[in-house]
């Protein structure tokens, strides 16, 4: 593999970029846009009704159990909280450091598996830090990188356990089964159980040992993380009651798997999207053709990132609920994988792949700007000629810069890529963003809550309001055939509706709000 930035390169440096992208990613992109419903709005509402009510061991959501998720990321934020206070920024940085984090190890993982190619870790590092999917999930207050991060600590602790680690390697891979578990539910199981059973195919060892005592080690681990769980689940379970326990031990798990509640897609789905998920790095023709020749079942690193990164795609193609970042924990496979091929040749490549984004973000940004295009099906009046110049020129520099890196050193100019592209995406559909998905224009009403309440009608509420209000109480979640008794029951209550109230009075303020045109009225 030759060198990546030119002759004088070391890996350290490689490496160090790969963390400085991931960072800036991970710090700039939040920046750019408001809290976006309903995920990030949703989770930051659980973790701020956690830190308000004292609900650690079973999260809550409007006042209600919500089981969806289990709890470390809103306990993590929580955490961040108790020294920096109750913060939008702080709290929006939990999840994005994972993304960070997955980075470094997968540096660290490219070391172990790969000890006398010291450039290959650190650039499998910047293949994940600005492979587009990942860099833009990875800024999200969401879970997939966390549950990156406990894969890789568990495929670390596999190797640790296959070169003949003691307990504490065992120990090790049922801490990273217990964080997966932690992070977003038994779905740990499908990216790191498939690798554990099939080592007798993948082992680096040359002596492997008895199967019956690697798999009597798996099920020692598997304990480790019950054992390591029950400290939370079993008080939680008690607290919860029937209606938690049966979220958390059925619907969020098996019930997901059989019949998708959300998110139904057929079987091919992920085939589909590879593409996306993998895109810039997989449009480089020289990555596909080292996937198509590497042999990949002589060398038994090759069969270890194989059989992690397909079977992934497999099993997740089985269950009923696909969504493009489930795969983003099996992104580091697919980053060391094509780490390994032949460096890119000088070329136009770079500068086509981030042209693919740009251009029909640009066009789409301009028709919007001129009504010829809506968003979530309104127009946005927000978004005018400064906004598309300044856009238009970090465009320009951007795609430039890619052409001036490209021609030093190939490799870097597919790097930038993404991370040019997510700024133009950001910089051209802010003022878009904040129109129709901020919550916090709402946020001062709100937090002005009147003592007979607050209900919403007419819109699917999902916590929306919770965190950027800073709400005190739930906010009640009315039927189209409960409005006018609330009314009544309520004077001087506020009420947020997609509608016209029985009364007559104007609305206090009103807004866009993905794509519903809510209306907030104080009653008299």
């Amino acid at each position: 593999m030759t060198p990546l930035f030119g002759q004088h390169a070391s890996a350290r440096s490689v490496g160090l970029l790969a963390l400085g992208l991931a960072i800036g990613c991970a710090v700039l992109l939040p920046l750019m846009r408001p809290v976006l419903p309903v995920d990030e709005t949703r989770y930051l509402s659980v973790a701020w009704e956690m830190q308000r009510d004292g609900t650690f061991i079973v999260p809550h959501l409007n006042g209600e159990i919500y089981g969806h998720k289990p709890p470390l990321l809103f306990w993590l934020i929580n955490l961040v909280w108790s020294v920096t206070g109750v913060s939008d920024f702080a709290g929006r940085l939990v999840a994005p450091a994972f993304g960070v984090l997955s980075v470094a190890l997968t540096w660290w993982l490219g070391l172990a598996l790969f000890p006398n190619r010291r450039t290959l870790g650190p650039t499998a590092a910047l293949i994940l830090a600005t492979t587009g999917i990942f860099a833009l999930y990875g800024s999200l207050t969401m879970f997939d990188t966390m549950l990156a991060s406990a894969t890789l600590l568990g495929v670390l602790a596999l190797l640790r356990m296959d070169a003949g680690g003691r307990w504490t390697a065992t120990l090790a891979f049922g801490a990273a089964l217990a964080f997966g578990v932690l992070a977003k539910g038994p779905v740990i199981l499908v990216h790191l159980m498939p690798l554990a059973l099939t080592r007798p195919l993948w082992s680096l060892a040359d002596t492997p040992g008895r199967p019956a005592a690697w798999y009597t080690r798996v099920a020692a681990a598997i304990g480790m993380a019950l054992v390591l769980l029950s400290l939370w689940l079993i008080p939680a379970l008690w607290l919860g009651g029937p209606e938690y326990r049966e979220e958390v031990l059925w619907r969020q798990s098996a019930g997901r798997m059989v019949n998708a509640f959300d998110h139904a897609r057929p079987f091919w789905f992920f085939l589909a999207v590879l593409p996306v998920l993998l895109w810039p790095w997989a449009w480089r023709p020289s990555a596909l053709r080292s996937l198509r020749s590497a042999g990949l079942w002589r060398d038994h690193r090759a069969r270890l990132l194989a059989i992690w990164g397909l079977s992934t795609i497999v099993l997740f193609s089985l269950i009923s609920g696909k969504q493009v970042h489930y795969l983003i924990p099996a992104l580091p496979a697919a980053a060391l994988a094509m780490a390994a091929a032949p460096a890119p040749q000088r070329g136009w490549g770079p500068v086509v792949a981030a042209l693919a984004v740009i251009l029909p973000v640009m066009v789409w940004a301009t028709l919007l700007s001129t009504g010829s295009a809506q968003l979530d099906g309104v127009e946005v009046v927000t978004l005018g000629p400064a906004t598309l110049a300044v856009a238009a020129a970090i465009a320009l520099a951007g795609v430039a810069t890619i052409l001036v890196a490209t021609r030093r050193a190939p490799l870097l100019g597919w790097a930038l890529v993404a991370p040019v592209a997510l700024l133009v995406t950001h910089v051209s559909l802010r003022p878009a963003l904040m129109e129709h998905f901020d919550t916090t224009r709402f946020a001062a009403e709100l937090a002005r809550a009147p003592d007979t309440g607050v209900a919403i009608a007419a819109y699917p509420y999902q916590g929306e309001f919770g965190f950027t209000a800073r709400l005190t109480a739930p906010i009640t979640v009315l039927a189209d055939n409960e409005l006018e008794p609330w009314i009544n029951a309520h004077p001087g209550g506020l009420v947020v509706t997609t509608r016209d109230l029985p009364l007559a009075i104007s609305p206090s303020g009103e807004a866009w709000l993905a794509g519903k045109r809510l209306r907030l009225f104080r009653l008299p």
